[in-house]
């Protein structure tokens, strides 16, 4: 890992690592797509206009997976009961959810979609 792939924070014990995703064609505009990493479930979106973005993958209501849901311009909706996500703030726009989401920064290097994660640091 080098200096620009890795941050580390003193204040809080962590390290944020760019982990790559997939290739940027691998998600179709207006679509989500499920990624697991070190025993977390993430949700990457790609907008309308090509942006991407990444929320933590599991509804803050019952823990349903993001990525089964269907997504409209930068909402994406739970499958199971249909609460609704901003994908881009993390806000919970519609009962019954009612917690935000975490969000995650994205980019894009070449031809791969990268998120940030944090892990904790290894001593």
């Amino acid at each position: 890992m080098t200096a620009e792939e890795s941050e580390e924070d003193m204040s809080n014990g962590t390290v944020e690592d760019w982990i790559e995703v997939c290739d940027v064609n691998e998600i179709e505009l207006e679509d989500v797509r499920r990624f697991d990493y070190r025993g977390s479930t993430y949700a990457i979106y790609r907008s309308p206009s090509g942006r991407y973005f990444a929320t933590d993958g599991l509804c803050t209501h019952e823990g349903v997976h993001l990525a089964d849901g269907l997504v409209i311009n930068n909402v994406v909706e739970c499958p199971k009961h249909n609460g609704r996500f901003d994908y881009q703030t993390g806000r919970a726009m519609s009962a019954p959810v009612c917690v935000d989401l975490r969000t995650h920064e994205v980019k894009v290097m070449g031809a791969k979609v990268m998120i940030k994660v944090e892990s904790q640091r290894i001593v």
